[in-house]
């Protein structure tokens, strides 16, 4: 999944709490990050920090490339408009 911005992160984020049927509450606590984290996170929040970012995506099972986008233009990428729009109404 291509990512171009803070708020398809926050929507990929909620999107994916939703599918595993967690709570904010939840997903904080497992995350070790706050209630109100999460909320600031899934509302598109550009100043969060990386690491707690990173935890979060560990405790809902996701991860990220870094890939280089000069060298790897046509790559398949899944439709991120289409997981955007099914996640962003939940």
């Amino acid at each position: 999944m291509k990512l171009n911005s803070m708020r398809d992160l926050a929507a990929t984020i909620r999107g994916r709490r939703h599918d595993l049927d967690l709570s904010q509450a939840e997903l904080a606590s497992s995350a070790g990050v706050s209630r109100e984290w999460i909320n600031e996170l899934e509302a598109g929040k550009t100043t969060v920090e990386f690491g707690l970012v990173i935890r979060v995506l560990d405790a809902l099972g996701l991860g990220f490339d870094i890939v280089d986008r000069v060298e790897a233009p046509n790559k398949a990428s899944a439709n991120l408009d289409a997981l955007l729009e099914e996640h962003r109404d939940r």
